[in-house]
């Protein structure tokens, strides 16, 4: 080999071993740092770019799961005012019944119309109050909402309405019924057991749409938490494998330093040939 004083060829080869052993290093702090194997397009361009498609659909689906969210709690008021609706139809009809008794004196019966009127009122209050959000399926104002159902905003899931508002379809007694007299009182009992199973109806309907919705809304909680793991598996570091090989290098960069000490060194001899 020969020897020169203006080119050390073991101080460049040492130095080239020290600069990969560093940037070795540093890619691996980069990723203990982070947490992450592939952390931008210059790491792998392709798995970065699926990783970020599916990035995008996890937001998307963040969008969905929040307007099912607001689905299934706009269901739930429903479904509340609805039972509570049905638990007073029950408590009219005992009013009903007993104003049916012909033996009944007037003020009595003045009495008993005056609580069936008070629990129209009620009833009318709470399908009134049954709104979330600005929404209220019960009074007859929304035929029905869509909510969105997937991360391609292509696909819906729909609540439907149930109009309960008195005198309509569901609930046919209306506002100005009275019980003052027996046929009065027989007519308002027809109309209330009518009401009572229509009401009924409803609520089975609104179950069912409200179990649909909390279903689909377990389904993309789940469609989430998978697509979130599959990112990891692309792009996550494994750390514990990172920390055994950042320990390697370290000593690597050391020896590198003190093999380039040492090459830097060999020119020295030549001094020695001029003694």
């Amino acid at each position: 080999m020969t020897i020169s004083v203006h080119t050390n060829k073991s101080a460049l080869v040492a130095l080239q071993n020290l600069n990969k052993t560093n940037d070795e290093l540093e890619g691996v702090q980069n990723r203990i740092n982070t947490g992450l194997a592939i952390a931008n397009a210059k790491d792998n361009a392709s798995v970065w770019a699926i990783a970020q498609g599916q990035r995008s659909d996890i937001g998307a689906l963040s969008a969905v799961k929040m307007s099912l969210d607001r689905a299934q709690s706009i269901s739930e008021v429903s479904m509340a005012a609805g039972e509570n609706v049905s638990d007073l139809l029950v408590q009219l009809k005992e009013k009903v019944v007993s104003a049916q008794d012909g033996s009944l004196d007037a003020q009595s019966r003045s009495a008993l119309d005056a609580d069936f009127k008070a629990i129209l009122r009620q009833i009318s209050q709470v399908i009134q109050n049954a709104s979330f959000d600005g929404a209220d399926i019960l009074d007859g104002t929304t035929t029905s909402l869509r909510f969105l159902a997937n991360a391609d905003a292509n696909s819906y899931i729909t609540l439907t309405g149930q109009d309960m508002s008195l005198g309509g379809a569901i609930i046919t007694i209306p506002s100005t019924s009275s019980i003052t007299t027996v046929t009065l009182a027989a007519q308002a009992l027809t109309d209330l057991n009518t009401s009572i199973s229509n009401v009924n109806q409803a609520l089975g309907n609104l179950g069912a749409q409200a179990k649909q919705i909390e279903g689909h809304n377990k389904f993309v909680g789940k469609l989430t938490d998978v697509l979130q793991a599959g990112i990891g598996n692309l792009v996550d570091a494994d750390v514990a494998k990172e920390s055994a090989r950042l320990q390697a290098l370290q000593v690597q960069q050391q020896l590198g330093t003190q093999a380039l000490s040492i090459a830097n060194q060999a020119p020295q001899i030549i001094l020695s040939l001029f003694k």
